[in-house]
C-alpha cells in the first residue's frame, strides 16, 4: 500500500506526557501503538474514520499508565503484539528480535532495544522493505532517551549501557526514518522539554546531545546525571501492565455521596481529593482534604501522594466533569473510587459540618513570609527566588516539618503549591500560605532578581 502522512494518527495525553499512535492500515483496519488505557481519543479518532483496530502493540511494560492493549482485543478483537520477554499473563503474540508481523500490506519488525526496561522493543514500521518509521517507545526520544532507573539503582548503569547500543542500532536507520517516540515533553520518563514529540534519524544524529557523546561512558554519565525524581505509583504499574488490566464495560461511574457519608470514608481511613480551582478550594474546604485541581497533570500527583489501597471520595465543581477523574484515576490504577460529594461544598456547609480556608495571596502581599518552592528540581535551577527553601511537593508529606512557621509555599503558577499547603495542613500546619503567581511574580514584588543553579535551602 501506500502510505500517507495521514495514516499515522498521533495521540497525545499532555498531562502524562506521552503519545500513543493509530495507524490507518488502509483497508479499514488499524494499528494502535501503546495505547493507554483511557481510550476516548483512540476511538473516536478510529470512529471519524471508520476503523476497527486489528493490532495493538505495546512496546514496553510501562511504568506511567496502564495499557490499553487488553481492552482493545475485548473490544475489537485485537492481536496484541509485545515483547517474549515481558512475559506477560494474557493472551498476545510474544516477538522476539527481528520478528515481524504482517499487518496485510505493511509489516511491523520487532527491534530488541533494551535500556528505558529489560524487555523493551522498538517497533519498525516498513512499506515492501522500506523502513517508514519505527516506534521507539522509550528509548530514542526527540533530543533524548528515556531513564534508565525505574529497575533500581542497582541496574541503572547497566540499562544505561544497554540504552547506548540500542540508540546506536536504531541511528542506524535511514535518517529519513521516522522517529515516533511514546515518551515526550511532560513525562516524567525523562524527557527534555520542548515542543516537537517527533523526530527523524537523521535529525536525531543531528540534534541529539546524547547521540554527541564521544564514547559509551560518556553518554551513560549524561544519561544517568539529574533525571529527577519519579511519581511513587510508577513502581507498580509495570507489573500491572505485565497481568493485565481489568477489563471495563464503559466509563466508571462516580456515584453521588452525602457530606454524612463523606465524613464516614474519612473516619474509616480514606481520603478526600479536591479536584475544584485552587482559588475555589483556598476560599473554603473539607478539613484534611487534598488538593490536587483538575487538569492534565491530576492523575500524576494523585498516584504520587495518595495510596491506591483506600478509598477515595471527591469534591469538584459544577463544571467539572466527573468521567475527567475517573479516566484520570483508572489510567494509573487507581479503581477505588467511593464517588463524589453530591452539592459539593454548599452541601457539606448546609449540613453544618466545619470547612477550612487557605490565603491564597498576590506576590505583593507576602511580605515577611519564608519562601518554600514546591518544584521539581529542574525547575528551582533553572530560576529562583534568593533564599528559597526547596522540597519537592512529591516528598512534602515526610519532609513537612521543614517548612517554617508562616511560609509562602509556591510553584509556577499555584496549582501544586495549593496541593503542598493542603498536605501541610494535614500535617498541622495552620498558618501557610500560597503565592498567587510563580517566583517571577515574587521576585518582582520584592525588587529581586531570579537565580540559577541548585543553590538553595534543601532539608
Amino acid at each position: 500500500m501506500g502510505f500517507a502522512d495521514d495514516h499515522l494518527i498521533p495521540l497525545v495525553d499532555h498531562g502524562l506526557g506521552n503519545s500513543a499512535y493509530l495507524v490507518d492500515l488502509g483497508d479499514g483496519r488499524a494499528l494502535a501503538v501503546d495505547a493507554g488505557r483511557d481510550l476516548r481519543a483512540l476511538h473516536t479518532a478510529a470512529g471519524r474514520r471508520g476503523l476497527t483496530v486489528a493490532y495493538a502493540a505495546d512496546t514496553h511494560l510501562h511504568a506511567d499508565f496502564l495499557s490499553g492493549a487488553v481492552q482493545l482485543g475485548h473490544d475489537h478483537g485485537a492481536a496484541i503484539l509485545a515483547s517474549a520477554a515481558g512475559h506477560r499473563s494474557f493472551d498476545h503474540r510474544g516477538l522476539t528480535d527481528g520478528e515481524e508481523a504482517d499487518l496485510g500490506g505493511l509489516t511491523l519488525r520487532a527491534l530488541a532495544t533494551p535500556g528505558h526496561t529489560d524487555e523493551h522493543l522498538a517497533f519498525l514500521l516498513l512499506d515492501d522493505g522500506r523502513a517508514l518509521g519505527v516506534f521507539t517507545g522509550g528509548s530514542l526520544i526527540v533530543n533524548s532517551a528515556a531513564r534508565t532507573d525505574l529497575l533500581g539503582a542497582d541496574r541503572t548503569e547497566e540499562l544505561a549501557r544497554a540504552q547506548f547500543h540500542s540508540l546506536r542500532r536504531l541511528t542506524a536507520l535511514p535518517d529519513d526514518t521516522a522517529v515516533w517516540p511514546t515518551h515526550g515533553a511532560g513525562s516524567f520518563c525523562s524527557a527534555p522539554p520542548g515542543t516537537e514529540r517527533t523526530s527523524t534519524i537523521g535529525a536525531q544524529k543531528r540534534d541529539n546531545p546524547l547521540l554527541a557523546a564521544a564514547d559509551e561512558d560518556t553518554f551513560v554519565r549524561r544519561l544517568v546525571t539529574g533525571p529527577g525524581t519519579y511519581p511513587a505509583y510508577f513502581d507498580r504499574l509495570a507489573e500491572a501492565n505485565r497481568r493485565g488490566p481489568g477489563l471495563l464495560s464503559g466509563t466508571p461511574r462516580l456515584p453521588d455521596l452525602t457530606a454524612e457519608q463523606v465524613r464516614a470514608l474519612m473516619a474509616d481511613g480514606g481520603h478526600v481529593v479536591d479536584a475544584r480551582p485552587a482559588a475555589d478550594y483556598a476560599a473554603g474546604h473539607i478539613p484534611g482534604s487534598v488538593a490536587i485541581p483538575l487538569r492534565g497533570q491530576f492523575g500524576t500527583w494523585l498516584g504520587w501522594l495518595l495510596p491506591d489501597t483506600a478509598p477515595l471520595a471527591f469534591v469538584t465543581a459544577d463544571a467539572q466533569d466527573p468521567d475527567d477523574i475517573v479516566w484520570q484515576a483508572y489510567k494509573i490504577g487507581y479503581e477505588r473510587l467511593a464517588g463524589r460529594l453530591a452539592g459539593g461544598m454548599p452541601a457539606w456547609t448546609a449540613a453544618g459540618h466545619r470547612q477550612a480556608t487557605t490565603a491564597f495571596l498576590p506576590a505583593d502581599r507576602t511580605h515577611g513570609r519564608s519562601y518554600v518552592d514546591v518544584r521539581q528540581e529542574s525547575e528551582f535551577a533553572a530560576g529562583h527566588v534568593p533564599g528559597s527553601i526547596h522540597i519537592e511537593l512529591g516528598t512534602l508529606a515526610e519532609a513537612s516539618a521543614a517548612a517554617p512557621v508562616g511560609a509562602v509555599v509556591a510553584c509556577g503558577h499555584g496549582e501544586r503549591a495549593m496541593t503542598a499547603a493542603s498536605l501541610l495542613e494535614r500535617a498541622g500546619h495552620t498558618d501557610v500560605a500560597v503565592l498567587d503567581g510563580g517566583p517571577a511574580d515574587y521576585a518582582a514584588a520584592h525588587g529581586q532578581e531570579l537565580v540559577q543553579g541548585p543553590e538553595g535551602t534543601h532539608p
